[in-house]
């Protein structure tokens, strides 16, 4: 799995970059400024999260744990439900993804929570 969290990490911190610089140079002037607000949210949050990737899938190659998957697993579900809901809410998708955007949220804590049981359990260096 520490593969694939750094995968994904390299994909996230890419694509935040990218939407970052779409949204500040393409939907500048396009959208109101809560709605831009709403897209550069979306952007932050998935590159804090690719960042958060990169350390799990470190961690997990140093210290394969069941709880370094999970957390993982959470920040990446996270990225895609949070972020990319508050994507297509920003670009004037569907009303029904501003209900996704809160499971995002909370995969995002427990990947956190999850992360620093994980971390409590390593061994003493």
């Amino acid at each position: 799995m520490d593969k694939i969290f750094l995968l994904f990490a390299a994909l996230f911190g890419t694509t935040a970059v990218g939407l970052g610089a779409f949204a500040s140079h393409g939907l500048r002037g396009q959208l109101s400024d809560r709605l831009l607000n709403t897209f550069q949210t979306g952007v932050e949050y998935q590159m804090y999260h690719a960042i958060a990737l990169l350390g799990v899938g470190i961690l997990a190659r140093l210290w394969p744990s069941s709880a370094f998957n999970v957390a993982g697993g959470l920040f990446i579900v996270g990225v895609l439900l949070f972020s990319c809901s508050l994507y297509g809410l920003a670009l004037g998708g569907p009303r029904i993804l501003g209900p996704i955007t809160p499971i995002g949220g909370v995969c995002f804590i427990g990947g956190w929570i999850t992360l620093a049981v994980a971390c409590w359990r390593l061994p003493s260096l």
